[in-house]
């Protein structure tokens, strides 16, 4: 069996063996187990976490999500719910703590809080990560940064002076960063593991544009303690290369050697220097 030994763990390198602090990548979760078992098997040492998105595991027979979880933690990757808090939260007052003994039982590490859609207090945000913390389970809150996409300015060369057709406005309500990031910042103080930022508003219209916004978010809340989620593979490239190895991103799982590439020093996106290399065992 032949193994490639383009890759070595190293701190000073870009970042440690799992588990790991910071670096992290997590990817979304799959139905497939036979996928998954597969990406495990060939990738798990560059995949840190599984998040199931949109609640698709309440779909799932609770046997089948036991299997994944399992499997997930025979190759030190956690298993995250994703954010499905906002409608367990509705059956009643004791519905959130029912929810964290069965997110236990089968077999989750991290619960995640969307902060925006959850539409609660401040002060209930964080008696919910004080429960799940208190239960053992690691807790992060998603924030999202909206703004509207009428104040970018359209690409394209234009005369000075020349008449403009103004954009319709795309939201109601503009974020304010400092808000969010005190928020955050109090999640943090109250025992929550990290902070997930969904930054599609301010990377899918042009991510150097409001580059501005994810340095406050990352020199206010730390590096290691802010994961993005990154949409496409020109996101990833654009925070690796602006932030280094050890940013924590959110990608789908056919992005994780890409990713992995970028993070290297010496590897190229495009792989030539892994799939040009003799470096293997036979």
């Amino acid at each position: 069996m032949a193994a490639y030994m383009w890759k070595s763990f190293s701190e000073e390198e870009d970042r440690p063996e799992k588990p790991r602090r910071f670096g992290v990548t997590e990817i979304r979760g799959l139905s497939d187990r036979a996928i998954l078992q597969d990406i495990f098997e060939s990738k798990g040492q560059f995949v840190d976490g599984v998040k199931f998105s949109g609640g698709s595991y309440s779909l799932m027979p609770k046997s089948f999500i036991q299997e994944i979880t399992a499997i997930a933690h025979e190759h030190d990757v956690y298993v995250s719910t994703g954010d499905w808090a906002e409608h367990v939260i509705r059956q009643g007052p004791s519905s959130f703590k029912d929810f964290i003994q069965e997110c236990k039982q089968l077999g989750f590490d991290t619960i995640e809080l969307n902060a925006g859609s959850l539409e609660v207090p401040e002060n209930s945000l964080l008696r919910f990560v004080r429960l799940a913390k208190g239960d053992g389970l690691k807790v992060r809150p998603l924030f999202a940064v909206k703004f509207n996409k009428s104040d970018i300015p359209s690409a394209g060369d234009r005369a000075y002076g020349a008449y403009v057709v103004p954009e319709p406005r795309s939201s109601e309500y503009v974020e304010d960063v400092d808000l969010l990031i005190r928020r955050a910042e109090r999640c943090l103080e109250a025992g929550a593991d990290m902070i997930m930022i969904d930054p599609d508003d301010i990377c899918g219209a042009g991510a150097a544009i409001r580059s501005d916004i994810i340095a406050k978010l990352i020199s206010r809340l730390g590096l290691a303690r802010t994961m993005f989620e990154a949409s496409n593979a020109a996101t990833s490239e654009w925070f690796i290369q602006r932030y280094g190895p050890k940013v924590n991103l959110f990608v789908d799982h056919s992005q994780v050697m890409d990713l992995e590439c970028l993070r290297g020093q010496s590897l190229g996106r495009n792989h030539s220097s892994v799939l040009g290399s003799s470096f293997f065992l036979s």
